[in-house]
């Protein structure tokens, strides 16, 4: 059977294939194996033969009973508190149910972009957060969930570069990344609003750590709600 003999995917989620998970496309090679050669991971010319992921150390680590009251079942599950870059951080960031994707409060370098682009609820869009807003080295993908034309604000859920390979987009350019939400599963310490907090998005495609402020928390049974702003990489 070809499952045995496939590499393992690398696990990273990335979406560059044009699927949201290693797992969704592992279940399509069994019929279409030459999508293996979408992986970039696997890839005979990426930049180095080693491993594009460090290796991580898979440990039982103390969990926020708050965080996961409504969700005992993942308490116990081993979890790794590193990046690939082998930084320490303190809770995985989880995308709301009902929402396509991880969500973000953006403002693009040039406001009136949400203007000039016409940009409404539902539109694919594609930017990059530049400098002090993360410096990301990765051109963000997503969906505009809520759309403010008087200040430019926009937010949406990053998604992966399917819908807009797919459907066309409108290109922001340069944007800043104000803040994250979303929910908290597992954590390794008690979760308090004010401070600021090492976090990894679930969905980041680098699988980096990102920092910041808590500022907004609310218990809710699909988990523990939060808002990050004064966010950066690192």
């Amino acid at each position: 059977m070809i499952e045995t003999t496939l590499p393992e995917l690398p696990g990273l989620n990335c979406g560059l294939c044009g699927f949201r998970s290693c797992e969704a496309l592992r279940a399509k090679l069994s019929t279409d194996p030459e999508l293996l050669k979408r992986c970039i991971h696997l890839s005979e010319d990426r930049l180095s033969s080693q491993p594009k992921v460090a290796p991580v150390k898979v440990e039982s680590a103390p969990v926020c009973s708050a965080c996961v009251a409504e969700h005992p079942a993942t308490s116990d599950r081993p979890v790794a508190w590193r990046d690939t870059l082998d930084r320490e951080f303190d809770f995985y960031l989880e995308h709301f149910p009902e929402d396509p994707g991880p969500r973000e409060i953006i403002l693009p370098h040039n406001p009136l972009l949400t203007r000039e682009l016409d940009i409404q609820p539902g539109d694919v869009l594609i930017g990059r957060p530049l400098g002090m807003s993360c410096g990301c080295p990765i051109t963000h993908c997503g969906i505009a969930m809520n759309v403010d034309p008087r200040t430019g604000v926009i937010v949406w859920c990053v998604t992966g570069p399917l819908k807009p390979r797919q459907q066309g987009y409108k290109d922001l350019g340069y944007y800043i990344a104000e803040g994250y939400e979303g929910l908290i599963h597992q954590a390794r310490c008690d979760i308090k609003i004010g401070m600021r907090y090492f976090f990894q998005p679930r969905m980041c495609m680098l699988q980096w750590r990102h920092s910041g402020l808590v500022n907004y928390v609310n218990r809710t049974p699909a988990g523990l709600q939060v808002r990050l702003e004064g966010l950066w990489i690192g």
